[in-house]
Parts: structure tokens; C-alpha cells; sequence
């Protein structure tokens, strides 16, 4: 199940490491985000891996939309479920919108034509 969302990053926490029972060394990360709903919800994502360096340049504050899976195991009689995100992407803001126009004056209104020339025809 892949999903996304966009939002304000809250918090970036520290890195985490360590080494498996099966000898292999892992890396994890975690961040912390606000949604952009209607009602915003706090999210902490997780980032495992290599995936890591994808919070390089990342800073609190930034408007991100970041895609990610859920992921559900048992362990012991109890559920632990995993925010698992693959992706970030900036969101720019929204400066491309065009000017608005130049406010109207009442030196932009063109005189009124003279009598004499007004039933003049240019042709």
C-alpha cells in the first residue's frame, strides 16, 4: 500500500543505528511532520537504510510531500505498526502565480474628444 501526504516538517530526530542478531548493520531515522488537512494531524515517519540521506538539506519548517508505506508485525501477542516513508519531495511555493494588474487611476480615462473633432472620421 503506497500513500502520500503533504505537510510542515515539526521535527527531525536523531539517528539511530545498531546491529541485528544476524550480524548486518542498520541505520534508522525519524521525522516528524504536520499534515495539510482540514485537521492537521502530527505524523512521525520512519527512514531505514539508505533512505536516510533523504532528509539531507531537510529542515523544520519546510513544506514536503512525502510517500510511504504502512507496515503492521506481531511480536509477542502485540502489533507495532511502521510509518515507513521512501520518498520526500519539496514543495515549492506558490510565487509562479502572475502580478495582479497595476491599480486603476483616473489618469488612466483618455480626455473627451473636442466638438469640432468628434463626428471626424479617421478614413
Amino acid at each position: 500500500m503506497a500513500l502520500s501526504v503533504k505537510g510542515k516538517v515539526e521535527q527531525i530526530l536523531k539517528p539511530e543505528s545498531g546491529v541485528s542478531k544476524a550480524g548486518k548493520e542498520w541505520k534508522k531515522q525519524e521525522f516528524v511532520m504536520e499534515t495539510d488537512e482540514q485537521f492537521p494531524r502530527k505524523v512521525c515517519f520512519t527512514l531505514f537504510g539508505d533512505k536516510v540521506d533523504l532528509l539531507n538539506g531537510l529542515t523544520a519548517g519546510q513544506e514536503v510531500e512525502v510517500s510511504f508505506n504502512l507496515d503492521s508485525r506481531e511480536f509477542n501477542g502485540r502489533w507495532f505498526t511502521n510509518v515507513n516513508a521512501w520518498k520526500i519531495d519539496k514543495v515549492a511555493k506558490e510565487n509562479n502565480l502572475p502580478e495582479p494588474p497595476p491599480e486603476f487611476r483616473m489618469d488612466d480615462i483618455p480626455p473627451e474628444p473636442d466638438e469640432d473633432t468628434a463626428n471626424d472620421l479617421p478614413f
